[in-house]
């Protein structure tokens, strides 16, 4: 099994839900965690239904920093907005294998309940496709 670290600057949208669906969807082949550089503490509401609505229950997820899983030892690191690509990551991720995949923030998303949903599951979609084509 891999192990996985999906970063975000704010890990409270897009990297917890890359979280569950490459936990979800690559179960006995990679166990992912997120964090994020300055974590919001907060898991986006919206995320979590929008996994909820596929299927996709996620066990406690919180905003974390990545400097809590310094111990932890990753096989692949996955950054999911731009911003964190950019960042000069801790020491201990250093060495390890890299993809980014470049994902628009649906907690910036503006307009009536439909059109931030909409952008929730948009991002959903993207992960998904990411995931399907990158790693199962």
């Amino acid at each position: 099994m891999k192990n996985v670290l999906v970063l975000c600057t704010g890990n409270s949208c897009r990297s917890i839900m890359a979280e569950g669906l490459i936990n979800h969807f690559g179960k006995g082949r990679y166990c992912a965690s997120s964090a994020g550089s300055f974590p919001t503490g907060y898991v986006h509401p919206k995320s979590l239904a929008t996994l909820k609505r596929h299927g996709i229950v996620v066990d406690k997820p919180r905003s974390k920093s990545w400097n809590e899983l310094e111990h932890q030892n990753f096989d692949l690191l996955i950054s999911v907005c731009d911003e964190a690509a950019g960042e000069a990551c801790p020491s201990y991720l250093q060495n390890i294998k890299r993809l980014h995949w470049s994902t628009p923030d649906p907690a910036k998303a503006e307009g009536s309940d439909t059109e931030i949903d909409a952008a929730f599951e948009a991002v959903y979609q993207m992960l998904k496709q990411r995931l399907e084509k990158e790693l199962l």
